[in-house]
């Protein structure tokens, strides 16, 4: 069964009603559950998301799409030089 994928915002929003939660004396197993997620994840994405705002966590999300399609740049830049390397050797 796929998962349900969460943007960032909407992960800070839910932190944050757990947080509201809690402090209606809720304990963390009863906020996930009403949250409608799991505890492992909730832990999860307090350790990653837990002192952002959501727009830094929209700013995390970009830099992290943009990291990627470097990260693709690189490694694209990377296969030319050694095509040409192979080439100059003769190897073709």
């Amino acid at each position: 069964m796929p998962g349900k994928h969460h943007s960032p915002e909407q992960i800070v929003a839910k932190l944050r009603q757990a947080e509201k939660l809690q402090g209606q004396g809720m304990t963390i197993p009863q906020a996930c559950k009403k949250l409608s997620i799991t505890e492992q994840t909730f832990y999860r994405w307090r350790l990653k998301f837990g002192q952002m705002s959501e727009d830094e966590a929209a700013r995390l999300k970009q830099l992290e799409q943009e990291n990627a399609q470097l990260k693709r740049i690189v490694a694209d830049q990377a296969l030319d030089i050694r095509m040409l390397k192979d080439l100059q050797r003769g190897k073709w």
